[in-house]
């Protein structure tokens, strides 16, 4: 184990989109008790002890009318969750355990039943609130026939956007970050829609957390453009990674491993953008296909998950696609992305019931291995269904060659370094001899091999 490194570049992520995740029902009617459906995620804990994950991501949490991003209380826990106590208990089980804990921020925009937009609906331009909301204006009528105007998130006007230059908006928000860290002990956030912030709130955002934990973790969810725009020492620690996302499955449907190499050596190469940045890297989420449904081949996943692992940055693996769980988005609706799921249903019937197990493997080889976690990368063989990289950290040079391909492959890597022997940390065997710093070795089908050279 790692020690001497922030937690998150040593961190195995695990995803949950809650709402789903325990069955809540689709809307808040803002009168029901509190159900305390999040004790299922504790039931779950040895689950992802047994997986190697010492992260957990997890939201949105708090109240909200539909879907969780449309915020109504950034103070309570959405009642179909359950209770602030219950999400308090959750935190300190998992604390216990030695699971980080992140959760979902959501400072973009609010729903509707938000209380200072509701302000607004009930006093007009009188209301205190009006400085809350981007493009609020009174000389027309909004989408739901309120009497101004105002902007919604995406042309989505369930979103209202907050105006995050306003002072009162940000200590608003500041609070109840406040809150979630005095009474639920959170490690760090996820923000939500990143790319739509404002720099300098987010510049003050990462200066008030640090006063409240020194390594509290901040990433954010941006989709496309540069990372380092968010991504830098007075901003952001991390950012969702979705170009390597895309290739990790495309650069496998599509035979074509040239597709995620150029990524990975884009970003981390001897010249990449982002060699020191641990991006948050994933195949899948709330928002996208599950991984299984876009690679088709069930047996690509093996592949897959082995370079999620053994790429630079940080892993995270979505709840239910550790079995290799299925499921599609429609142009309306994301419900198959964020099912109800049942432990102990899974255990007995998952599509690849033998895929956790092979994490776990990963996890272990990643947190034992300092290369693996921080080390350089370079690129060393890439093929259509081959790839071979490096991962290099002082004193330690690990080899990772995947095949994606149904047959075994005969495999020839050039070493940059003078090397004598190697062995292969994924599949336990014999020692294999260098010659001429050359390593020749046979992949299995479907597969990989991580080598550490002596």
């Amino acid at each position: 184990m790692i020690t001497s490194i922030p937690w998150w570049q040593n961190a195995i992520f695990y995803h949950i989109y809650p709402l789903g995740f325990c069955g809540a029902l689709q809307r808040n009617d803002f009168q029901s008790a509190p159900v305390e459906r999040l004790e299922k995620v504790s039931a779950w804990i040895p689950h992802l002890r047994d997986l190697g994950v010492n992260a957990l991501y997890i939201g949105p949490l708090f109240e909200s009318t539909y879907h969780g991003y449309d915020t109504a209380d950034y103070t309570q826990v959405d009642r179909r969750l359950g209770s602030n106590r219950g999400l308090a208990d959750l935190t300190w089980t998992l604390h216990e355990n030695g699971i980080h804990v992140i959760f979902d921020a959501v400072f973009n925009h609010v729903g509707r039943n938000f209380f200072a937009f509701r302000d607004v609906q009930q006093h007009g331009s009188a209301s205190q609130y009006c400085g809350w909301f981007d493009g609020l204006r009174f000389d027309g009528h909004s989408p739901y026939g309120d009497p101004f105007t105002y902007q919604g998130w995406n042309g989505n006007y369930d979103l209202v956007k907050l105006n995050l230059g306003n002072p009162a908006v940000r200590k608003h928000l500041f609070n109840a970050v406040r809150g979630w860290v005095d009474e639920f002990g959170v490690d760090g956030l996820r923000l939500d829609a990143a790319d739509c912030l404002d720099a300098d709130f987010i510049k003050e955002l990462r200066r008030f957390t640090t006063t409240l934990k020194p390594d509290f973790w901040l990433m954010g969810e941006i989709v496309a453009g540069d990372y380092r725009r968010m991504a830098n020492p007075d901003m952001l620690h991390s950012v969702t990674n979705y170009e390597c996302y895309k290739g990790l499955w495309s650069s496998l449907v599509d035979k074509n491993y040239f597709e995620i190499a150029w990524s990975l050596n884009r970003q981390f190469g001897v010249d990449g953008l982002y060699r020191d940045l641990p991006l948050y890297n994933f195949a899948d989420n709330h928002d996208v296909d599950r991984v299984a449904s876009s690679l088709g081949d069930p047996a690509l996943l093996y592949p897959l998950y082995c370079l999620l692992f053994t790429m630079p940055g940080v892993p995270s693996v979505y709840y239910g696609s550790e079995w290799g769980l299925q499921g599609k988005r429609t142009r309306t609706d994301d419900s198959a992305l964020r099912p109800c799921l049942e432990l102990d249903a899974l255990a007995q019937s998952a599509p690849q019931a033998e895929l956790p197990m092979v994490i776990r493997r990963l996890a272990d080889l990643r947190q034992s291995s300092p290369a693996l976690s921080i080390g350089g990368y370079a690129q060393l063989l890439v093929s259509h269904q081959q790839f071979a990289f490096l991962r290099e950290y002082p004193e330690e040079r690990v080899v990772v060659a995947l095949n994606a391909s149904a047959e075994a492959a005969q495999v020839i890597i050039d070493l940059p370094f003078a090397a004598t022997r190697a062995r292969d940390l994924l599949n336990p065997s014999a020692e294999i001899s260098v010659v001429s710093n050359k390593l020749a070795i046979e992949v299995p089908p479907r597969w990989a091999r991580v080598m550490i050279l002596k």
